[in-house]
């Protein structure tokens, strides 16, 4: 019995994969009438991003900053990296935010206190690794 191309690329992937080839012909149909759309599949992870044709660098990273923040935010205080997360992600915030402008003083502040915890909390990781 022949097995046509299809079976042959579908054979063996995931529900997730199988996914992302549906999306691909998505695009696809978009591109021809010229809307430029960029995917990032990470089939480890079962992610996919979706970006436009606007898409900047800064733009990506006020993203991917919002997906640390989320996991700064939910995880328990008790986690001995919790505090490193969620100080460095706030920088980040702030520094992203800030980009085509001036930080104020404040914010400078703010980022040197944060600094301050993380070094606190890397001294006390490096405690009890010792």
């Amino acid at each position: 019995m022949h097995v046509g191309r299809t079976s042959e690329i579908v054979l063996g992937l995931s529900e997730f994969e199988k996914f992302f080839q549906d999306l691909q012909q998505l695009v696809e149909k978009y591109g021809k009438s010229n809307t430029m759309i960029k995917v990032e599949p990470n089939f480890d992870d079962d992610i996919i991003k979706i970006f436009g044709e606007k898409i900047t660098a800064l733009a990506r990273a006020k993203s991917g900053i919002v997906e640390v923040s989320e996991l700064a935010y939910t995880t328990a205080e008790h986690h001995p990296y919790w505090n490193i997360i969620y100080q460095t992600s706030e920088i980040i915030t702030t520094v992203l935010e800030k980009w085509g402008d001036k930080i104020s003083k404040q914010e400078i502040e703010d980022i040197e206190w944060a600094l301050k915890e993380v070094n606190q909390t890397l001294n006390k990781i490096k405690e009890k690794s010792q």
